[in-house]
C-alpha cells in the first residue's frame, strides 16, 4: 500500500543529488508508488500538542539540474503522514532539537525515522562514548587546562566542535604546535558548549571509513581518504570516496552497537571507523548510500524502505 511520506530536509534546491542520501531515499519512495511531500525545518510548527507543517507535494528525478519538482504548499497536520524522514543536515543545534520536540507528538503513530527522542537523546560525538573500549582517547571540556594535559599525554590531537558537521572546524594540532591556546580562545567565543579533543589516529591518512546499518546490521561501506594537504576525509572538504570492504574488526564494532541502535529505533545509522576505533555514530542524517551503489555494493536505500515498510506494516 502506498505511505504518505513527509520528508524534512535542506531544500530540495540546495542539494548535489550525485552524493545526496535523502534524494536517494526519495527516489526509491517514488518508485515504490510511496506518495513524497517536502518541508524546510522552518516551515515546521506546533499548535497545543499537535504538529504542522507547510508541505509541498514532490516528485524527483534523477537528473542534475532538473532533480526536483513541487506543488503549492498546504499547511497540513503531520500525523496525516504515514511516515517523516527526519533528513535535515546538522549543526545539531537548539533549532534541531526543537524539531524533535515537536516531531514527538507524532511518533509513533506516524513514523518518524530516524526517532526523533533518541535523535535528540543521542548526539553523535557524545553517543560514541557509550563505548569507551571502542574509540580513541577522547575529552570533552571547556578547561584549556584540561586540553594541555591531555596533548602532554598524548602528542599529536584533533580538536573539533562538539556539535559540528560535515568536517567544519576540525583541526590536527602537533605535540609541539604553538597554537593550540589561540585556538581554544577561538573557539571558547564562537561555541558556547564544550569541544571535543581526540587522539590524533595516523591511520586515518589511509581513509576515514563509513560504515552504513539499518536496523543494526552493517550493509555496506565506503573509505574516504583525505586530501593530501588536510587531515579531514570528509567528502564536504574534499575526501575522496574508494570502494571498501567491512572488516572483521568493524564486525565485530557494528555487533557491538547494533542492540542499542535498535533499541532506540535507529533505522538508519552511518558509523565513522578510523583503523580499528569507532570515533563517531552518525544518526541525524546519515550519508554515504550513492557511493555504497555507485561503487557495486547493496542498494541501501531499497533496505532503508524495506525496513520502513516492515515497521509500518506491524
Amino acid at each position: 500500500m502506498p505511505l504518505k511520506v513527509a520528508i524534512q530536509m535542506d531544500h530540495i534546491s540546495t542539494i548535489s543529488i550525485a552524493g545526496d542520501t535523502t534524494f536517494a531515499l526519495a527516489l526509491e519512495a517514488q518508485r515504490r508508488g510511496h506518495e513524497l511531500w517536502h518541508y524546510t525545518p522552518d516551515r515546521l510548527f506546533q499548535r497545543a500538542n499537535r504538529a504542522f507543517a507547510k508541505l509541498e507535494p514532490l516528485s524527483v528525478r534523477d537528473e542534475p539540474g532538473n532533480h526536483f519538482t513541487l506543488g503549492p504548499a498546504a499547511v497540513t497536520d503531520l500525523s496525516e503522514m504515514d511516515v517523516v524522514l527526519l533528513r535535515q543536515d546538522p549543526p545539531f543545534n537548539m533549532h534541531y532539537i526543537t524539531t524533535t520536540h515537536i516531531l514527538e507528538r507524532i511518533h509513533p503513530a506516524t513514523l518518524v525515522v530516524n526517532d526523533p527522542v533518541w535523535v535528540r537523546n543521542s548526539p553523535e560525538k557524545i553517543f560514541v562514548t557509550e563505548f569507551p573500549d571502542l574509540m580513541p582517547d577522547t575529552l570533552i571540556t571547556r578547561d584549556p587546562k584540561e586540553v594541555d594535559a591531555f596533548r602532554a599525554e598524548h602528542g599529536d590531537i584533533i580538536v573539533k566542535p562538539l556539535y559540528g558537521n560535515g568536517g567544519a572546524g576540525i583541526f590536527h594540532l602537533h605535540e609541539a604546535d604553538r597554537n593550540l591556546a589561540s585556538l581554544l580562545e577561538l573557539f571558547m567565543q564562537m561555541f558556547r558548549e564544550p569541544f571535543i579533543v581526540q587522539r590524533y589516529l595516523k591511520e586515518v591518512r589511509g581513509g576515514d571509513k563509513r560504515i552504513i546499518l539499518i536496523d543494526g546490521e552493517p550493509v555496506g561501506a565506503i573509505n574516504r581518504v583525505p586530501a593530501e594537504h588536510d587531515s579531514r576525509s570528509n567528502m564536504h572538504v574534499g575526501g575522496r570516496a574508494e570502494p571498501t570492504e567491512i572488516t572483521e574488526r568493524e564486525r565485530e564494532i557494528c555487533a557491538r552497537i547494533g542492540p542499542t541502535l535498535r533499541e532506540r529505533g535507529f533505522v538508519l545509522v552511518g558509523i565513522d571507523v578510523i583503523g580499528s576505533y569507532l570515533t563517531e555514530i552518525n544518526v541525524t542524517s546519515p550519508t554515504g548510500v550513492r557511493e555504497v551503489k555507485r561503487f557495486g555494493g547493496a542498494d541501501i536505500a531499497a533496505l532503508f524502505w524495506d525496513a520502513v515498510e516492515a515497521r509500518r506494516a506491524r
